[in-house]
This record gives structure tokens, sequence and C-alpha cells, in this order.
């Protein structure tokens, strides 16, 4: 079991910029692929960043240009900067680990998840 903790969160203006940060309780997460997703209001819980354990990134369409998703391995930490926010970025943001390979797809089934941030972006 990899517990991890999500920090980070609040409310901005359109426009604003937030860090998200993620960390395992127990654990160093080299060698694991992990990502963000988001659960916007009313929505299905969705990746919106993933990194590989190589550094490797990919993005959803709506966020690219906006978000920067790295890793820290010597603070073993996860990060997410958001840049340009916008209101329908508003939402939970999650933070997925998964030991099981080094590259994970947009769809790839993420063995552990952090318990949530709220990131709310006001017009």
């Amino acid at each position: 079991q990899v517990d991890l903790v999500e920090s980070g969160g609040g409310s901005v203006q359109r426009a604003g910029s937030l860090r998200l940060s993620c960390e395992p309780a127990e654990y160093h997460l080299r060698g694991y692929c992990m990502a963000w997703f988001l659960q916007a209001p009313g929505k299905e819980r969705g990746a919106v960043a993933i990194i590989d354990s190589d550094g490797t990134h990919r993005y959803t369409d709506s966020v690219k240009g906006r978000f920067t998703i790295s890793r820290d391995y010597v603070k073993n930490t996860l990060y997410l900067q958001m840049n340009n926010l916008k209101p329908e970025d508003t939402g939970t943001y999650y933070c997925a680990a998964d030991p099981r390979g080094h590259y994970c797809p947009f769809g790839w089934d993420f063995e552990y998840w952090g318990q949530g941030t709220q990131v709310t972006v006001s017009s």
C-alpha cells in the first residue's frame, strides 16, 4: 500500500496559477508511473497529465501549454504546475501512482491514489 498526500489546492481567479504537490507517506516513487487526475463537478474522473518513470510526460488536450507535470526524486514529490487557469479546470485533483510499468498511457488503471485536493477557478 502506498499512501499519497496531495496539497496546494485552493481558490484562484481566471488566469491565475497554482502548484499542486503529491508525496507518498512512506515509500520512494522511483520507477513508478505517476499522474494527476481531475474530477470536475458532475463528471467522471479523468487523467490530465501523466509522467513515466523516465520523465516522459503527456497531457490531455484541454491542458496542453498550461499545465506541467514534473517529479523531484530527491524530494520524492510529484508536482503539477497549473498556469492560465480557467473555470473549467475547477474540481478535485487526485494524484495517482503505479509501480507496474515504466510507461502508463491514458486509460491506465493506476493502482494507488491520494485523497484529492480541491481547486476552484472563478471567472
